[in-house]
């Protein structure tokens, strides 16, 4: 038991579970503020309003999870090899794009495949979106922070551009729906989730997930990876091809959050790609998923199922005359939680080891 206490795994969680625990109170007082009179119902609905409605609320919880999951596991993925990838937003779109396009446009393709078709398309685009970045990064040492900014809005501007092109439904400003054939399968969702938009996107992030954390911790390419962002010097010392990883690892976070946006808009919940100059808010949501996971992958599908639920709940909310952006703050308050709890973490293991060192010192005297 104290073996476990003291572990870093169970670390990991206490921090992030006090951190969602502070964010919450601070939420309700901050739903206390905005409208006392009706302040309990919203922080019931907040809080449980998924769960009350059956198997529908956390159909719903699932579909949203789908996206924010694939840019969490896409920004923890860079995180874990050393790397800010900012770019999910635009690699979420370039993906989302690609995925359309092939829906609408490949009908040649036999049912069976089409969606699947799609959904490697979007792999595809989101990765090779993020090749730009990497590569600058590899061997030019720009801040990948700053091209992959850059490269969000090139990347919205530039399906904007191709939607009104080729895809374009001038009557709603919007993308040409998929054909029914590129649509993912319920896969039985639609049976134990009746009447939510749940489908086996849900499937297919799981397996992304299962798939990232045997890379990361079962294979000697993702030790190579996570050595180059522990210490790039020491890596290339051991002849590890510093380079190659950098560009391999953005390559991978683009494809994943390319995915994340062809899951979505491959979902057949009537979602479309809009012509607006505004990023998709699910390329920017992956960054709290991934930090509240602690960028581990199983730690990602729990923040993402997690943040989905507190969506789901401020949509309910506006029902009391609850806006929307509650939930925005409840989640941001969360994630300065979270980095404090990790920056108090970090400051007592330093003082722990510094007393260790001096016992140690008083000992050999």
């Amino acid at each position: 038991m104290k073996k476990l206490l003291q572990s870093d795994a169970f670390k990991n969680f206490g921090s992030s579970a006090i951190a969602i625990l502070i964010g919450l109170l601070i939420g309700a007082v901050v739903i206390f503020i905005s409208n006392s009179s009706e302040a309990l119902d919203g922080l019931r609905t907040l809080l449980a309003g998924p769960v009350e409605d059956g198997m529908l609320g956390i159909g719903r919880v699932l579909y949203y999870a789908v996206p924010i999951i694939m840019t969490g596991l896409s920004v923890g993925f860079a995180f874990k090899t050393g790397l800010f990838n900012i770019g999910t937003p635009g690699q979420f779109i370039i993906g989302a794009f690609a995925a359309v396009y092939v829906g609408v446009k490949w009908t040649f393709l036999p049912g069976s495949i089409h969606w699947l078709v799609a959904i490697l398309a979007a792999f595809a685009a989101g990765g090779l979106w993020a090749v730009i970045p990497g590569v600058m990064k590899a061997y030019l040492n720009v801040n990948e922070v700053i091209s992959s900014i850059m490269m969000n809005y090139i990347g919205m501007y530039l399906v904007n551009y191709s939607v009104s092109l080729v895809l374009f439904d001038a009557l709603r400003n919007q993308s040409l729906p998929v054909a029914s054939t590129a649509v993912i399968p319920k896969m039985g969702f639609d049976k134990i989730f009746t009447g939510s938009p749940a489908n086996g996107g849900f499937v297919i992030a799981i397996l992304f997930v299962i798939l990232i954390y045997i890379i990361l911790n079962k294979t000697s390419f993702g030790y190579e990876m996570k050595a180059c962002g522990f210490n790039k010097d020491a890596s290339k010392y051991a002849g590890i091809n510093e380079k190659r990883n950098i560009i391999l690892s953005m390559v991978i976070a683009g494809a994943l959050a390319g995915v994340g946006g062809g899951l979505l808009y491959l979902s057949g919940s009537g979602k479309f790609i809009e012509v607006v100059d505004v990023l998709p808010a699910e390329g920017f949501n992956g960054i709290p998923v991934a930090l509240l996971g602690l960028s581990n992958p199983i730690g990602v599908l729990f923040a993402g199922l997690f943040i989905a639920y507190l969506n789901v709940g401020g949509n309910a909310m506006q029902q009391f005359g609850f806006i929307p952006q509650i939930v925005d703050i409840i989640i941001s308050c969360i994630i300065y939680c979270s980095a404090l709890s990790l920056m108090i973490k970090v400051w007592l293991s330093k003082r722990r080891k510094t007393k260790e060192l001096g016992t140690a010192k008083k000992e050999g005297e």
